[in-house]
């Protein structure tokens, strides 16, 4: 904001009646309650009012000292608008203790965590085997005991990220249907763009204007959705061979996993800034899968059970934030152990993919969770 100075209500009557009784020789009565006391205060309370409007006019006039809908309406002049909040999606597994007849579960059934606090919605995903199209709805056939089906959080935002094993509760009558967990953890839901991070991204939309850049190519992915990344890299194939003139981008919607919606999205937004007869390639991410096991012991007067849940937690929420080309260091996971809850006491038999080194990964790769198990 412009330097200025500004003056309270105090400093304003201060400085009238000193005004006043440097030029007035008669009735200067200023105690309280007086005529011209109340005058000199009533006209500064109109001061105050008024550079109080000048403050408010400056800040909103100024990326850098706006704030909620002042952002987006000073970034929406340009073109740009803030990046929504997304809501977490993940498998969840639908089972049954008799298995004799065919069971039905149709898209919007919810379920929720076991504390009640997160509700889920079940989507239609045709990915998955047990959705039949027809229906609008998952099917577990006849003497099958389960079927996986695909559910998005009623809640967007990082609100619907979960542990797994929590979602354990069918919100409404389901026939045949008895059970439901979730094997992985959700971790792709997503808050809505800071105001910071939007005018972070608007200092990089305003560079990438140039076109033909590496900040516009970066900045045309990025600003798909939240959470995404890309990785370029220049005048090589993707097996690694020299190719002058081309280039490639591994992208990501945050998942890791991103589907092929997301790859067309991404390359047609590459191709509307990339440069004149250059050519290029979009690919997702070659997933490498960490699987964590430890032994925890924890201290007197903790519950065993919930520290050792909240360390393995604490591993996946890590693991979930890392990026595209992040490698996975073998001693981060016993700082995050430790970190994880003052009820730990110590670590042992730590092994990342069965062994002790640390996994490394290339500007193709990004490192998910696999299984994390605390014992």
């Amino acid at each position: 904001m412009p330097s200025m100075s500004s003056k309270s209500f105090t400093q304003i009557v201060s400085d009238m009646v000193t005004a006043v009784q440097g030029k007035a020789t008669a009735l200067i009565d200023f105690a309280i309650g007086s005529v011209l006391r109340s005058v000199i205060e009533a006209v500064a309370s109109v001061v105050v009012w008024l550079e109080s409007l000048i403050l408010v006019l400056l800040q909103t006039t100024r990326l850098a000292t706006s704030s909620g809908s002042d952002v987006d309406s000073f970034v929406a002049d340009f073109g740009l608008t803030r990046l929504p909040a997304q809501a977490a999606t993940g498998q969840v597994t639908f089972a049954r203790f008799t298995s004799t007849l065919q069971a039905v579960i149709p898209v919007g059934t919810l379920v929720q965590t076991g504390d009640g606090t997160q509700q889920f919605t079940v989507i239609a995903d045709a990915s998955q085997t047990a959705y039949n199209a027809a229906l609008n709805a998952y099917v577990i056939a006849a003497g099958a005991s389960s079927a996986t089906a695909t559910v998005q959080a009623v809640t967007v935002g990082s609100g619907g990220n979960v542990a797994a094993s929590t979602i354990t509760v069918i919100a409404q009558a389901l026939t045949y249907v008895d059970t439901v967990t979730n094997a992985l953890g959700f971790t792709n839901g997503a808050n809505a763009e800071t105001d910071a991070a939007l005018r972070t991204r608007f200092v990089a939309y305003i560079a990438s204007l140039s076109k033909a850049t590496k900040a516009a190519i970066n900045n045309a992915v990025l600003s798909l959705k939240t959470g995404a990344a890309c990785a370029l890299t220049e005048n090589y194939a993707y097996n690694g061979t020299y190719q002058p003139g081309y280039f490639y981008a591994v992208v990501d919607d945050g998942t890791g996993t991103p589907n092929s919606t997301f790859l067309s999205s991404a390359s047609n937004a590459i191709d509307a800034v990339r440069p004149f007869t250059s050519s290029f390639g979009v690919f997702a991410p070659v997933v490498e899968t960490a699987s964590v096991a430890m032994t925890a012991s924890i201290a007197a007067g903790y519950d065993p059970v919930a520290t050792k849940a909240v360390v393995q937690s604490a591993v996946l929420a890590y693991l979930g934030m890392l990026t595209l080309g992040q490698s996975l260091p073998y001693s981060r996971l016993l700082q995050v152990a430790y970190d994880a809850s003052p009820g730990v006491l110590n670590i042992t038999g730590l092994t990342l993919n069965g062994g002790t080194a640390d996994l490394a990964a290339t500007a193709q790769q990004r490192i998910l969770a696999g299984t994390v198990t605390v014992s």
